[in-house]
């Protein structure tokens, strides 16, 4: 999962009842006026099961999920509709509300309701990818630069047994003693604020650009499923590195499993070093939440 830029400041977008509001940014269509801005952009609120896709972003010979909907739009539009998206989920990362975004003529704007967009659309994707909602935007905005922030939520299953119903969706964390929870929530709390974020993501990732992000929120709670009980960890921030949340959670599991203190989240930070932290917390754990406009 990697989202590198920084974010404009709108109002937020929840998927799927929730409006996505207004932010000016860039996006690029085979339509433009003379400022270089497509006719109209629409902008899609997508939920995904990610053990079903390669991640996010198009790749060769791969089913991803923006392959699967440009090559959904190119069926209805005939010609190349390039996408941006807001997050770049990796493979077997899950989604309820990513935001996906492109741009129009009018012409192809006029042609055809949104009602009779989403439907083509969902019965040209595969069953596990899902269009919640179409909204028509300003021509400057961009799902990915208009972005304010993202939030990501993490579910883990500790117990002595395996689940039935959410295995696809946690990480089985198999313990027949109960997590340090007041440890957890304090180590969380170290990963607050504006930090250099580089030994939390992959090595590539750091050497590519800036490794500062802002988080401003991770929450620890409980939430029960299908009658199973998991913990959720809950991280939004304005942007993230590539596996930073998954690293994230696979240092705090280090300390509620009480291998090391939460003191030791705040060294990890300092080391600026991927060695320093923990293990990359399994993909199907992960859900892209929400993006924030």
């Amino acid at each position: 999962m990697t989202d590198n830029q920084p974010a404009g400041n709108t109002g937020i977008g929840v998927p799927p009842e929730a409006s996505l509001m207004r932010e000016p940014g860039t996006q690029q269509s085979e339509s433009c006026d003379e400022a270089g801005l497509p006719d109209a952009v629409l902008a899609l609120t997508v939920s995904y099961e990610g053990s079903h896709f390669s991640g996010f972003a198009r790749q060769e010979f791969q089913r991803t999920v923006q392959g699967e909907l440009e090559q959904a739009l190119h069926t209805i539009y005939h010609r190349e509709v390039v996408t941006t998206g807001a997050g770049r989920t990796d493979a077997g990362v899950h989604a309820l509300g990513n935001v996906v975004s492109f741009g129009l003529a009018q012409g192809e704007l006029e042609e055809r309701g949104f009602d009779r967009l989403q439907s083509s659309l969902n019965a040209l994707t595969p069953e596990s990818l899902v269009v919640k909602r179409i909204q028509q935007m300003p021509a400057e905005f961009s799902a990915r630069f208009s972005a304010q922030a993202r939030e990501y939520r993490y579910r883990i299953y500790p117990s002595a047994t395996p689940p039935v119903f959410l295995a696809p969706y946690v990480w089985w964390l198999k313990v027949s003693e109960p997590l340090d929870i007041a440890a957890l929530k304090l180590a969380a709390s170290y990963f607050e604020g504006e930090h250099d974020f580089r030994s939390f993501c992959v090595a590539k990732s750091a050497a590519s650009g800036p490794t500062t992000r802002t988080v401003s929120k991770v929450m620890v709670f409980g939430s029960q499923h299908l009658g199973e009980q998991c913990m959720v960890v809950q991280v939004i921030g304005n942007a993230f590195l590539h596996s930073m949340v998954r690293v994230m959670v696979g240092s705090l599991v280090e300390v509620c499993l009480r291998r090391q203190p939460p003191e030791w989240i705040r060294k990890v930070l300092e080391a600026r070093d991927r060695r320093a932290a923990g293990q990359t917390a399994p993909a199907q754990g992960l859900t892209l939440w929400r993006v924030i406009y």
